[in-house]
């Protein structure tokens, strides 16, 4: 005999499933610390210093 499901759990499980590891990709792209977020922002203004330093003048 085959075991009788409900489609309406059985759906809703799935799109709770979809909807979970959509949250975990977007955790992962964007879950950053404000510390993280400042110190890539100061990565990035070092290098453009370091790269405007090094620049000829015309």
């Amino acid at each position: 005999m085959a075991e009788i499901i409900n489609l309406r759990t059985v759906r809703k499980a799935k799109a709770r499933a979809g909807a979970a590891a959509t949250a975990d990709q977007n955790r992962a792209l964007h879950g950053r610390t404000l510390a993280q977020k400042a110190a890539d922002q100061a990565e990035a203004e070092r290098r453009q210093r370091t790269l405007d330093g090094a620049r000829r003048e015309e």
